[in-house]
């Protein structure tokens, strides 16, 4: 057997990685023996064969999402999601896909839409969640009630049983099944067990009685033998065939390791399409309408309760998806109804309406239809992420969030149980998800660092098991067991039918290699938990004002690991850029959270606790984007975490002379446009740039921005004193440092439009904007910008009188950074300007809509244009408004470019060890999309950043809004 030093495939013993992957979207914490990434089949077969020899344990993993536990524990993870992720065939005829594990749901369906196919099973999750972990948890989603679960398409599986030998599990008939009951093999075992269990009439009789009912859709008690059963091996009435793929769903990597799925594909829905969202005063009302609406065959019927509804106040980016929301509803019922005609939809839709109002229910039935749909299920697919955005302690937690229950049973249930909630263990809960089959994610509040509400915890999840089992139902409808809930499978189950399962563990898996501890021989659900009372939770002053997320911890603690991060391009957006070019956990937002989390609760130094090597290495690749602060449900900001984290980590360790000179880029810009021609000459001559770029540690590759003649703001007091102008219609520009020394032509066109449009451009006596200070994690310095910043604007800004800036870093950090670096009153103060700051476009476009600027002032010719937003622009404001302006001349049409981050971030692109992976992002969406524009489209880009990123990754020029509008100007 080959030793660790001889693995062809990454397998990691440190700590750091160890740590990254010892949670999940769970409740649960435990540190493995080290994490793998294996990248082929035979490397699977090795790591089984090294746990057998090691009496080590494999614990399969994709995209970690999971909500029970399922992927934390002792042994070696198995990270099957980082190589084994081909899409390895797609038959159109047999609508069929054959996929690794690591296939991401999402990008399946993009795969097979060409086909006219799609994979039906849709998690909250699929724009992240893998095959491997929908098999294993056998998902579903939203649109069960239409394409059921993963067990009911998944056709074949292929991989490694625990001996090491490979194996396919498939349809068989009786005399195939017989056939594969001989032999001596550890599949014949299986073949044998399964024939000698379920083919006994007490034992299928016994499954029958203690089993959820049948007439619950969504059941994942345990190991799905009453499914197996009912095959034509075992039942001659049955037309079933047997197939242990039934089994393998659902089994939570506890049976064994698979490396291929045969999965059956569905036609796409009918072409019309319609949401009714109907509300409700309060979540019983919603829940006694859910049969009315399941009269008329939906695709789904949600439930979204007040609290999620509360929570979307609260983020950036589902506050736009609550558009529809009428009033204060204490719930909203989604049902979601498709037909093949239009007609055919308006007739449903009324029907469904109609049966809902005649139970005299509902205060109002908002229809969406087009790109509103993908907006209402975006809100409530944030749902899990939502509610756990609540500062403070005591969260949401999942100790009883997965049960299910016959639909018709619904409302009494949830009714027995908000009563049990509130009577026995004054307990306030959060609904949502899939009321049309009988399943509704139920989370109560609960301070998990507290003993009480420890005992609270474990004191509720006996309770609901008792509760699901009077109405036969199932502990888990589709997120699994898990250490959350296997404990209480043989009381759900009753002991007869848990020896069944342990038998069935025990065959396929005799030395326990497999994924110990779930679903059979559970520990406590109480132990191993990521909080308790017994966890360090620590105080830190900060430089940063984190008093809205109770302090530094709570802000990386209100990660709850559900890996939004972990999209990928294809899904838009723009969290996580380092993780969409490198598929590696460490990249996530997820893994930063952690890392923070786990230094400042167990700091290496007490006295220093942010000196953490490990928390630095993990932040590295963190471009600040802030694409975690609108796009992260819990609205984790890694941006501001990492720059607080290297302040502090530079009092430890000094600041390093590369990051002193990028801070001090406005200093140094301002001593070199004393002799802009040296400069330029410098670094305009390739061999000198390259030299020069190695000497302060940028790479040779990357070009570097030239100075220009004059600076903008020299420019502008030399033309104030010769401008005769006279008008009331007065603006502040603020001058930063880049348009100030580098992109002075354009800010000379931007003044010069903003002049012919009518306005006085004032440029107020201020700081740099501090935006090299904050990138760089030298928050103190930039504290003291913003501080002197606002008090020297603040006076002279108001609505009338708007501070208008060019480069979205610098202005929005008006609206972001500075209001969390302003000192006492002035953070009042700060919080007024911030409402007075806007970008160009912004600005443009509320002058338009107030008719204060023409389209008719512009010329009138047909001009597509391709528009890169900034990332700035999307967390913190909105990519609308710009391409608004742009639209302003008659004929130009502006298509939004769909890439996330350019990949410059400021200096991170110019730094040699991030140039590639600068580069590698870039490449995924906007050099591309840009090359193959033709030379009459115009590429607009509104960072300058941006614009430097697409000039050396394409050769073509972009332009700034502001550029194409006054090139766009009538000519006088």
């Amino acid at each position: 057997m080959k030793t660790v030093e001889d693995f062809e495939f990454d397998y990691h013993t440190d700590t750091t990685l160890r740590t990254l992957y010892a949670t999940d979207a769970s409740e649960y914490q435990e540190l493995p023996h080290a994490v793998a990434f294996p990248e082929t089949g035979e490397h699977i077969r090795q790591l089984i064969q090294y746990a057998r020899e090691k009496k080590l344990n494999l614990i399969p993993r994709t995209a970690g999402t999971s909500l029970a536990g399922q992927v934390v524990g002792s042994g070696i993870v198995v990270d099957a999601g980082k190589h084994l992720n081909a899409i390895l065939e797609i038959d159109p005829v047999a609508r069929t896909a054959r996929v690794q594990p690591g296939v991401v749901r999402n990008e399946l369906n993009h795969a097979l839409l060409p086909h006219g196919l799609l994979f039906g099973p849709e998690t909250s999750t699929a724009n992240r969640a893998m095959i491997g972990g929908m098999v294993g948890n056998n998902s579903c989603g939203s649109n069960s009630l239409a394409y059921g679960s993963t067990r009911e398409h998944l056709l074949a599986a292929s991989g490694y049983l625990s001996d090491g030998s490979w194996v396919s599990f498939e349809a068989v008939d009786r005399a195939t099944f017989e056939s594969k009951c001989q032999g001596d093999s550890l599949e014949a075992s299986i073949y044998r067990k399964c024939r000698d269990l379920l083919g006994a009439p007490q034992h299928r009789a016994q499954i029958t009685e203690n089993f959820p009912k049948r007439s619950i859709p969504r059941r994942n008690t345990g190991y799905a033998l009453d499914l197996l059963m009912d095959a034509d091996v075992f039942d001659p009435s049955s037309d079933k065939p047997f197939n242990l793929c039934k089994l393998i769903a659902g089994s939570e990597g506890t049976l064994f390791f698979g490396t291929e799925f045969l999965i059956d594909c569905n036609p796409l829905p009918p072409a019309h399409s319609a949401l009714i969202c109907a509300h409700f005063e309060n979540v019983d009302q919603a829940l006694r309408s859910v049969m009315p609406a399941l009269n008329h065959t939906p695709f789904g019927v949600e439930l979204i309760d007040r609290h999620i509804l509360e929570a979307t106040k609260r983020n950036r980016e589902q506050l736009k998806n609550r558009f529809f929301v009428e009033g204060d509803p204490g719930a909203i019922l989604v049902v979601d109804l498709r037909r093949e005609s239009a007609a055919e939809l308006d007739l449903v839709v009324a029907q469904v309406i109609a049966d809902i109002k005649a139970t005299g229910k509902g205060y109002a039935f908002p229809v969406l239809t087009g790109a509103d749909e993908a907006k209402v299920w975006e809100l409530r697919r944030a749902g899990q992420g939502l509610v756990s955005n609540i500062p403070g302690d005591a969260k949401p937690r999942e100790v009883c969030e997965d049960t299910a229950v016959d639909v018709s049973q619904l409302a009494d249930y949830i009714a027995e149980f908000d009563t049990l909630m509130k009577t026995k263990h004054g307990r306030d809960c959060v609904y949502y998800a899939h009321a049309g089959s009988g399943e509704l994610h139920t989370r109560p509040l609960f301070n998990l660092k507290t003993t009480e509400g420890l005992k609270t915890f474990r004191s509720v999840a006996e309770d609901v098991a008792a509760l699901v089992k009077k109405y036969q139902g199932s502990l888990s409808g589709e997120h699994g067991d898990g250490r959350l809930r296997g404990e209480f499978i043989p009381f759900m189950v009753g002991q007869e039918c848990y020896a069944m399962m342990k038998e069935i563990k025990a065959t396929f898996d005799p030395d326990n290699i497999f994924n110990p501890g779930k679903i059979v021989d559970a520990k406590p659900m109480d132990v191993d938990l990521r909080y308790g009372p017994d966890k360090p939770n620590p105080e830190y002053e900060t430089i940063f004002d984190f008093s809205s997320s109770q302090g530094v911890l709570r802000a990386a603690e209100n990660c709850n690991g559900s890996g939004d991060c972990r999209k990928g391009f294809l899904a838009g957006g723009t969290m996580c850029p380092s993780y969409m070019a490198t598929g590696n956990e460490k990249e996530t937002t997820r893994a930063r959270a952690n890392i923070l989390r786990h230094a400042l609760t167990h700091p290496d130094n007490p006295l220093k606790p942010f000196d953490n090597a490990a928390a630095k290495e993990v932040l590295d690749l963190c471009l600040s984007c802030k694409g975690c602060k609108s796009e992260c449900p819990s609205n984790v900001d890694i941006a501001k975490l990492k720059a607080e984290f290297s302040q502090h980590y530079y009092d430890a360790h000094g600041v390093p002379l590369r990051t002193k000179m990028i801070a001090n880029y406005s200093q140094s810009s301002r001593l070199a446009s004393l002799a802009p021609w040296a400069w330029n000459a410098a670094f305009g001559t390739t061999g000198i740039r390259k030299t020069l770029n190695r000497i302060v540690g940028f790479h040779p590759d990357r070009t570097i921005p030239k100075l220009h003649s004059t600076t903008l703001k020299k420019w502008h007091n030399k033309k104030q004193k010769s401008d005769k102008s006279n008008t009331d219609k007065v603006v502040y520009l603020f001058c930063d440092e880049f348009t100030n020394y580098n992109d002075v032509p354009l800010g000379q066109k931007a003044i010069q439009l903003l002049e012919r449009l009518g306005y006085t451009v004032r440029i107020p006596e201020h700081l740099e904007s501090g935006r090299t200070w904050l990138s760089k994690g030298l928050v103190r310095k930039a504290k003291e910008i913003a501080n002197t910043n606002v008090q020297k604007l603040a006076p002279l800004i108001s609505e009338d009188s708007p501070l208008i800036g060019i480069e979205p870093s610098a202005i929005l950090s008006f609206r972001d950074e500075y209001i969390d670096l302003a000192e006492g009153e002035l953070k009042t103060t700060a919080r007024t300007l911030a409402s007075n700051c806007l970008m160009f476009e912004e600005f443009i476009v509320r002058e338009f809509e107030a008719e204060r600027i023409r389209s008719d002032q512009f010329q009138g010719k047909p001009q597509l244009i391709k528009f890169h937003g900034h990332c700035f622009q999307k967390s913190l404001a909105s990519v609308v408004p710009t391409v608004r302006a742009l639209q302003i001349p008659t004929g130009y049409k502006v298509h939004m470019i769909p890439s996330g981050c350019c990949g410059m971030a400021g200096s991170f692109g110019y730094e040699k060890e991030h140039y590639e992976l600068s580069m590698k992002i870039g490449e995924l969406v906007l050099f591309p999309t840009i090359r193959e524009q033709a030379q009459d489209v115009l590429i607009a880009a509104t960072g300058t950043s941006c614009r430097h990123q697409i000039h050396d990754g394409t050769q073509r020029t972009a332009l700034h809004p502001a550029e194409i509008l006054f090139n766009a100007l009538n000519q006088i």
